[in-house]
């Protein structure tokens, strides 16, 4: 292998860790910024809005670091990262942003945030060596797993667990792409594809309403099927609305 060939390797490689702590920051300051919000919904104080950011921000990659056993979580290294989570929760302590004003005004950027943190998670479990399968799971799990301890510790069920729009089926997805294209060569394709994929397929599902089986007896529940119902239901009661409508008064006697 030439001199030249063994530097653009390299060059890559540095390129992708670049990326990927970029990418994991942006996901650390928006959950932060969704954990302010949180907490501020259910009336907590200032420590109250940094803790619940904090454990929202780091609680995904933390899990992750210490899953790869593989060092010192990165958050406890890189101040980068308590530092980012700080800031968004006290962004939110400041100016008022509600949860109903982030689903409404941030739904794009929290789709954004599951590729960021899906690619990040799966682009670091590949780094230290592990296959596709931990690279994919580890990937969803740096992706919900902050809101999930989020909800946990305000007594919730974790959002996560349904009716969210596809949230981790979304992160399985992206985590796959990205292991795909790191195997064929491509990783930054898998990073842009990635985020891309997350935006797409989150917006998508969110709009119409898509959410996983819930049981056996579970009918989807989506924008598209209750229209399709109502156009089922509709023409009979119409056809009955006209009969009664055409059908001549009875002549009382």
């Amino acid at each position: 292998m030439s001199a030249s060939s063994v530097m653009s390797a390299t060059s890559l490689s540095h390129g992708i860790d670049v990326a990927t702590r970029y990418l994991d920051l942006a996901g650390v300051f928006s959950c932060a910024l969704l954990g302010g919000a949180v907490a501020r919904s259910v009336g907590l104080d200032l420590f109250g809005f940094l803790a619940v950011g904090i454990i929202s921000g780091l609680g995904g990659g933390v899990i992750r670091d210490v899953l790869l056993q593989h060092g010192t979580p990165v958050a406890l290294t890189d101040y980068a990262y308590l530092v980012t989570a700080v800031a968004g929760s006290v962004v939110v302590f400041l100016i008022k942003i509600s949860e109903e004003s982030w689903n409404r005004l941030f739904t794009a950027l929290d789709a954004a945030v599951i590729g960021f943190w899906a690619v990040a998670g799966a682009n670091k479990t590949l780094a230290v060596g592990l296959g596709w399968l931990p690279a994919v799971l580890l990937g969803t799990v740096t992706a919900v797993g902050g809101g999930a301890l989020r909800d946990v510790i305000l007594g919730r069920v974790p959002a996560v667990f349904g009716r969210n729009g596809l949230y981790a089926t979304v992160a399985i997805a992206v985590a796959g792409v990205m292991v795909i294209c790191s195997y064929l060569g491509v990783p930054q394709v898998g990073i842009g594809l990635g985020v891309a994929l997350a935006l797409v397929f989150r917006l998508t599902a969110v709009h119409y309403g898509w959410n996983l089986p819930n049981g056996l007896d579970w009918q989807p529940q989506s924008k598209v099927v209750s229209t399709l119902r109502r156009h089922r239901i509709n023409p009979a009661s119409t056809r009955n609305g006209d009969e009664g409508q055409s059908r001549p008064p009875k002549e009382s006697s």
